[in-house]
């Protein structure tokens, strides 16, 4: 029983010691974790052919410059919220429960105003936390171009 109960003390404490190490985006006291997407290539696959994403997991992707962005759905199995920030981590606006999209053509959810950075979240967050234009998020473990 004491090894058992040693195992999952070790196994709780390195799950614990990897989230602290992990990027994270924080609003209103609540925090994200969030894979990144710096890259073309991640960029293009972003969140495609997922089934499920934790409540408090998300993706980040990061562009060199600010610039009118616009996000579709097309292989996306989960609805999202597609949150536009500014280089400043203010949002722009917000893509508030984008539904998945299986088809050739799917709809694209533009920026109303450049973007450097866009969030996406489990959809409901964002209306969940009051989140809106013009609201502050802080970055944590990540170094922001």
């Amino acid at each position: 029983m004491k090894i058992r109960a040693l195992a999952m003390l070790i196994l709780m404490s390195s799950l614990v010691a990897c989230q602290a190490t992990e990027p994270y985006i924080e609003f209103n006291g609540e925090r994200f974790f969030v894979e990144i997407a710096d890259d073309d290539q991640e960029r293009a696959q972003g969140l495609m052919f997922r089934d499920e994403m934790a409540a408090d997991r998300g993706m980040l992707f990061i562009f060199s410059r600010e610039d009118w962005r616009s996000f579709w759905m097309r292989n996306t199995r989960i609805p999202l919220d597609i949150i536009y920030l500014d280089e400043d981590m203010k949002v722009v606006s917000i893509a508030a429960d984008t539904p998945p999209c299986r088809t050739q053509r799917c709809p694209n959810y533009p920026s109303t105003g450049p973007a450097k950075y866009v969030l996406e979240l489990n959809a409901g967050q964002a209306a969940r936390l009051g989140m809106g234009p013009g609201d502050q998020l802080s970055v944590g473990n990540l170094q922001l171009p």
